[in-house]
């Protein structure tokens, strides 16, 4: 997924190393919502009436952060030095080369309102030079600080429908250090230049002064790609050779790296705080463009701390288990879905290759079927282990990257802020690096609140879809029926995502207890739910099937369905892939895990930030 995509990352319950200081304190444990399970207390045929519960989806979120964060908001202390804060920086003597004049330009989605990256290229020969400017977020931060170590406690700006705690207050974050068009902002540059086979052959690292001439949106820039707009005539020729370099990128890393794109939620609301429409955005050209540049200075930067042993913050993801991915291949292949051959002995590294494969032959499936392609993504996504920050570069295996870290979101990731200060230190640009046990302490302690920041937002994503399924149900009538796939099966039941006409959102919980035929059990590969009675069906991961809504609490996010149609007979599976074996037995294989009662499993998030 994109950059873009992972701006949800924040803070919730405090656990991990423990930070220099700060306000607040942690909140409560998971809220219980959709993928809880269960039958739930909501009127069959009808939605959930409480009381005292939040008047709309806006309040239920804002619930939900006060609950979960513990605060709200930045002290004045914070707030005020804030304030001062770009003042300071304009006034602190560290040489920087003025590139006001070099065309520049932001790709960001059309709701953002912190901008901390920028884009310069151009054409030179056959290959291409790139300018990517990240906001100098080190220039107005100081080591210490009240406010450094505010934005330590916080870990992540938290972005949830319809707003953000940020990590920095909005003065900063929104103001100083964003790179709002027209205005000159302090930046850190990483100017790369790369040859005709998309490969970097040198890369200079600086402090800079830039003022971004054009602010476009991902959906403004798929219609000048498609040829429905023309591009801002100041860009035109830097988004071209942008768009080229990124092209050759792409494909100079096809086949090495994990084929996974997700579709994130984006709601809408009116000025009273209801939701009113919501829809999935699919991973686009404009998003892929972006993406594949900071990949590359990510990558750029790690290369360079590493040569010189500067401690710094890496971003590692660990080689797959090979067990995990043999049992990948037996549940793909137990859905008919095409697998890599499957050899003797599997290394670590040779299995990660081999979730790679199966990754884009799950993914050309989906498409061939027309269904399936969220379901078999999770599957992908949950043979794998998880990523992380570490203060020692061992590689990111999701990305084919031997060295890897993240530098261009310093507004909202302290582990950034940290690479920023690592890297100008290196260079002699006026800062300090952090201490090997800073850095370790910063990697721990970001990594426990990155996971807490993934619940709060798929909680806050589930909460809205709730309430703008009320809202359609209201709309439509209560025996509505909608069309979906089944995305999860555990013993307790089956999850099904579905749309409307309002949104493309939704998923609730199929009850076990509520199917037709009796006794239902998972498959050995637990991939499938089959019945044994008579009248009994078999819904296998990402079959199409039409559900109705028996009951839907929409501050908790939880949502109750009804079988109304599809799945398929019991006993029904497909043909296993090449390379597919069912396990021996009908145990799960080594790494096999089985889902716990009443959770549905989830698939980790991948990509830039992965």
């Amino acid at each position: 997924m994109s950059p873009r995509q992972e701006r949800g990352r924040g803070k919730g319950r405090r656990s991990g190393a423990t930070p220099r200081s700060g306000s607040g304190s942690g909140g409560g444990g998971r809220r219980s919502g959709s993928r809880d399970g269960g039958g739930g207390s909501g009127a069959r045929g009808g939605t959930l009436s409480r009381r005292d519960r939040p008047a709309n989806a806006r309040d239920a979120v804002a619930d939900l952060l006060a609950e979960r964060l513990g605060f709200r908001g930045f002290s004045g202390l914070v707030e005020e030095e804030a304030a001062s804060a770009a003042e300071e920086a304009e006034a602190r003597d560290v040489p920087r080369r003025d590139l006001t004049a070099l065309a520049t330009f932001t790709v960001d989605p059309a709701t953002a309102r912190d901008f901390d990256d920028a884009i310069s290229a151009q054409r030179e020969g056959k290959g291409w030079r790139v300018w990517v400017h990240i906001a100098d977020v080190a220039a107005h931060v100081r080591p210490g600080s009240p406010l450094d170590m505010e934005a330590l406690n916080r870990a992540n700006s938290t972005y949830v429908p319809g707003t953000v705690e940020p990590m920095l207050p909005h003065s900063l974050s929104s103001g100083a250090c964003s790179l709002s068009p027209g205005v000159e902002r302090l930046a850190v540059t990483a100017e790369i230049e790369i040859d005709a086979d998309a490969r970097p052959t040198r890369t200079t690292f600086y402090r800079s002064r830039i003022r971004s001439d054009a602010r476009l949106d991902y959906d403004q820039l798929d219609r000048v790609f498609d040829g429905r707009e023309e591009a801002p005539i100041e860009v035109a020729e830097p988004l071209e050779a942008a768009r080229d370099v990124a092209a050759a990128l792409g494909e100079h890393r096809e086949g090495s790296s994990l084929d996974v794109e997700s579709a994130e939620p984006e709601f809408e609301f009116d000025a009273d705080g209801n939701v009113v429409a919501a829809h999935r955005v699919p991973q686009t050209e404009a998003h892929r463009l972006i993406e594949r540049l900071m990949i590359l200075t990510n990558e750029r930067v790690a290369e360079f701390l590493v040569d010189r042993r500067v401690p710094a913050v890496y971003r590692v993801h660990a080689q797959p288990d090979p067990p995990r991915i043999e049992r990948l291949l037996e549940q793909l292949g137990a859905l008919g879905v095409p697998t890599p051959p499957l050899g003797q002995g599997l290394s670590p590294r040779s299995a990660g290759q081999m979730a790679a494969d199966a990754s884009r032959l799950a993914r050309r499936e989906a498409q061939r079927r027309g269904h399936g392609q969220a379901a078999y993504t999770s599957l992908v996504l949950r043979s794998l282990k998880q990523a992380a920050y570490s203060e020692t570069n061992s590689g990111h295996a999701g990305l084919a990257s031997d060295a890897y870290l993240h530098f261009t979101s310093p507004i909202r990731r302290y582990p950034d802020l940290l690479v920023h200060r690592a890297l100008l230190a290196a260079l002699g640009e006026g800062e300090e690096a952090p201490t090997l046990g800073e850095a370790r302490e910063v990697s721990a302690y970001s990594s426990a609140q990155e996971r807490e920041s993934a619940k709060i937002e798929r909680d806050a994503d589930d909460i809205c879809a709730a309430y703008l399924l009320e809202t359609e149900l209201g709309e439509r009538g209560l025996d509505t029926e909608f069309q979906g796939e089944v995305s999860g099966v555990i013993r307790a039941g089956a999850f099904v995502a579905f749309e409307g006409e309002l949104g493309d959102v939704y998923e609730g919980m199929l009850p076990a207890r509520t199917l037709p035929g009796g006794r239902y059990e998972l498959d050995r590969e637990e991939v499938s739910m089959i019945g044994s009675g008579e009248g009994a069906t078999a819904l296998r991961l990402g079959d199409p099937v039409r559900v109705k809504v028996t009951g839907v609490e929409g501050e908790r996010g939880r949502v109750d369905l009804e079988l109304t149609g599809g799945g398929g007979k019991p006993g029904r599976a497909g043909k296993p892939g090449r390379g597919g074996k069912p396990a021996a037995g009908g145990k799960p294989a080594r790494g096999g895990k089985r889902a716990s009662k009443g959770k549905k499993p989830r698939g980790r998030r991948s990509g830039e930030n992965g």
